[in-house]
């Protein structure tokens, strides 16, 4: 059996394509520690439709 641990998928959404209302949208699915972190996250990821390091914050 698998272990039920604190680690939780999320996902990240860009933020600056969001507020552009360029079609399409960056996301990507990492894991976090819900114990450690349990606000929501923002990390700076390769957005390939703006062809830029953007902000991206958690979604539900």
């Amino acid at each position: 059996m698998a272990k039920k641990g604190n680690r939780i998928q999320v996902i990240l959404e860009c933020v600056e394509q969001k507020k552009s209302r360029i079609p399409g949208c960056s996301r990507y699915i990492t894991t976090k520690n819900k114990k450690n972190t349990p606000y929501r996250i923002e990390l700076k990821k390769y957005n390939p439709i703006l062809r830029k390091y953007t902000t991206h914050k958690e979604i539900k």
